[in-house]
């Protein structure tokens, strides 16, 4: 990542090269987590994030999520929405149109994460807005897409879990399907949704063309079932779960305890197993035909896994990853606070801090894309409506009369 002593071997020059996103404008009526997650990768990468936001409701419904809350912020829609801007309009009003137009024009993409059958209700597609800007790209994520029977519905995280099969897949056997312990499914679509949208974006800056993009939470939580899916699809494979959170076909790559914690390996290879029975003292069993190969493993995976069990509790945590580093994927099973002090995170300088004004000292975690030339600086989450009177000059060449008569008839 490109620092101030490092730049002129980078560029020739005293100055670090401008964000790759710069000059990239996106008008996003987006809420909560999924949207939002999206599009402030995209703010980190130096794109101008425009927030739309209802100012009759509040605004994005993030802004009141506990437990750290003030006034219309929290921690919560802070984490998911630094470097944007912004603005409020009232899409319910009549008039809002001709507002929603004018900025349109000034604006690369317009983005939503809204019910499937609201964009096009609202004017937020191609069909009503390439009439205004012929190359603006109009990106829907929704629960179920845009068109078909679901199209209505809502959804949310837990319930495509469900939905896409992920449940089933997560969790001991004994117990009952689990949710993934984060809202992957948000975070998936929501980056599935900004991919679909540069894409498009570098096409209409080229051919002058915009286009629709749509994503589902639905169909990007199916696609992530990967190799599991093909094995179904291919072979009617079962997926089950089992114990340990082993994986299905790569044994042993598992939890195993130790005498104080506990650490997962991953043998993803012949070599990574003869290394950990090696080092774990019983390279005999990097011989025995029952553990020979990756299918016998399989085959016989539990009387494996009780067999590396009583040869892992023998030593802590710290001892086993001292030995098997270099060796053996392995790391410790950290709860979230060890994670966040591990020396890594300060090394890829993973956590941002900002002074709020009234939430205090805010720290979150930052974008995990690292730019060799380009160094991101980051704003605090805008509050509600702040760039409303500057977007509107700008996007939309409002003057200050009518404005404050927009405001003055609740469009804005």
């Amino acid at each position: 990542m490109c620092k101030p002593e490092d730049s002129e071997s980078n560029l020739g020059n005293s100055m670090c090269a401008r964000p790759p996103l710069e000059g990239i404008r996106i008008l996003a009526f987006e809420q909560y987590g999924a949207g939002p997650w999206g599009t402030v990768h995209l703010g980190d990468l130096g794109a101008e994030i425009v927030k739309v936001e209802d100012p009759e409701s509040g605004g994005d419904i993030a802004r009141y999520v506990p437990p750290y809350t003030s006034k219309q912020d929290s921690v919560y829609f802070q984490s998911f929405n630094r470097n944007k801007k912004s603005i409020t309009l009232n899409l319910r009003h009549p008039d809002s149109n001709n507002v929603l137009r004018r900025v349109v024009a000034g604006s690369d993409a317009v983005f939503n994460n809204l019910r499937g059958d609201l964009p096009s209700k609202l004017g937020l597609d191609y069909q009503s807005l390439g009439q205004v800007n012929p190359s603006i790209v109009c990106c829907s994520l929704s629960a179920f897409g845009r068109h078909g029977d679901r199209a209505t519905e809502p959804g949310y995280d837990y319930v495509i879990q469900g939905y896409a099969g992920w449940m089933s897949l997560t969790g001991e056997p004994e117990s009952a399907p689990q949710r993934t312990g984060l809202s992957l499914v948000d975070y998936t679509g929501g980056a599935m949704a900004v991919l679909g949208m540069v894409s498009a974006i570098l096409r209409a800056r080229e051919t002058g063309k915009g286009c629709d993009v749509d994503v589902s939470l639905f169909d990007s939580a199916l696609a992530h079932l990967g190799y599991v899916g093909a094995w179904h699809l291919s072979r009617d494979f079962e997926p089950r779960r089992w114990a340990d959170s082993s994986h299905p076909s790569q044994v042993p790559s598992q939890i195993l305890p130790t005498k104080d914690g506990l650490i997962v390996v991953m043998c993803a290879k012949e070599k990574f197993y003869v290394n950990l029975v090696t080092i774990m003292g019983s390279p005999n069993l990097a011989s025995d035909p029952r553990f020979a190969t990756f299918v016998q493993r399989m085959e016989n995976r539990e009387e494996l896994a009780t067999l590396l069990k009583e040869l892992s509790s023998k030593k802590t945590t710290a001892e086993w990853l001292d030995l098997l580093r270099g060796q053996v994927p392995c790391g410790p099973v950290n709860s979230v606070p060890q994670a966040l002090s591990d020396p890594q995170v300060a090394e890829d300088e993973m956590v941002i801090e900002m002074d709020h004004p009234d939430l205090g000292t805010v720290r979150q975690l930052s974008s995990p894309i690292k730019i060799s030339d380009s160094r991101p600086s980051h704003r605090l989450a805008p509050q509600l409506g702040a760039h409303t009177n500057e977007i509107l000059r700008e996007y939309a060449r409002a003057t200050d009369a009518e404005i404050t008569t927009w405001r003055r008839d609740g469009i804005i």
